[in-house]
């Protein structure tokens, strides 16, 4: 009934004695609750966000559905656990792109441990984090049957400059196949998936408009999912470019505050691909970084 998933990008995946999310047939996704407090934060958070009557209906459709909490099996083989049962955004399609976009120059937050602060403060220094607002956490292109996916693995993107991540969100809308690194990302799909009324720099724009405005909620080490279909654009299809917000562990009552945290990081997202849709190549971009 349950099965690893095929296209997680950030996270602890399911193997090697390792407990992580696992699926079913039926459109949900299982995300196996942490043992401290952080598990009972998210659980927390989506109770609050489904029966909270100041969340607009238009802004529900950026977060995962939730259908509760459920035991099951953990896919390390430890017996029963808790799991939070989402919809699967991603596992519906055959051969998706996918970008986990963690937002904010700060991950952390003052009510935290010293120890997570820590850990926290290091990564945002040593990241895109502090400098741009955000960093790429989690990647997946797909090139095409013949090349597969690219999925670079955490250390790879952790040395991330911002050229890498300008380059990068490029690339992910590009027909360049995956052995073309050194070629100039062509942007041949940027302004179907980015662009357009039902674009990702749409939605990010709508996004937007209520951290503008929203002062419910402060989200600490949440991360923007940006997912499309390359084969669908190719068959005539909608690319079916979608944004979703992700990871609620640590998010914190807004008490009245405008969320200038991750609404800095967000404008600044949404900058870098503002840019890409108005980009005249040069020569300027020249490949991947080398691995590490």
């Amino acid at each position: 009934m349950f099965k690893v998933p095929d296209h997680q990008v950030a996270g602890h995946r399911a193997s090697n004695g390792v407990i992580g999310p696992l699926i079913d047939d039926s459109g949900n996704f299982y995300k196996p609750l942490q043992n401290d407090e952080r598990g009972s934060k998210e659980v927390a958070f989506y109770k609050n966000f489904a029966l909270n009557s100041e969340i607009p209906d238009q802004i529900r459709k950026f977060f995962p559905i939730y259908h509760g909490t459920q035991l099951i099996e953990a896919s390390d083989g430890s017996g029963l656990h808790p799991h939070l049962v989402l919809e699967d955004i991603v596992s519906s399609r055959p051969n998706p792109s996918i970008a986990d976009i963690k937002i904010g120059s700060r991950t952390w937050y003052l009510e935290a441990s010293e120890d997570y602060i820590s850990k926290c403060l290091k990564k945002d220094r040593e990241t895109t984090s502090l400098p741009l607002g955000f960093r790429i956490s989690g990647l997946q292109i797909y090139g095409s049957k013949e090349s597969g996916v690219w999925k670079p693995d955490k250390k790879y993107l952790k040395n991330f400059t911002a050229d890498d991540v300008r380059l990068v969100l490029r690339k992910f809308v590009s027909s360049n196949s995956l052995e073309d690194s050194g070629k100039e990302p062509d942007c041949s799909f940027a302004s179907t998936v980015y662009g357009g009324s039902t674009g990702i720099l749409a939605q990010l724009l709508e996004l937007k408009a209520w951290f503008e405005e929203q002062t419910i909620y402060h989200f600490y080490s949440s991360s923007v999912l940006i997912v499309y279909e390359k084969e669908s654009i190719l068959k005539g299809m909608s690319s079916g470019a979608t944004v979703k917000l992700v990871d609620f562990a640590h998010v914190i009552e807004g008490n009245g505050v405008i969320d200038h945290n991750f609404l800095g990081g967000l404008c600044s997202l949404i900058k870098f691909i503002s840019e890409i849709l108005t980009y005249v190549p040069n020569n300027t971009y020249k490949a991947f970084p080398k691995k590490p």
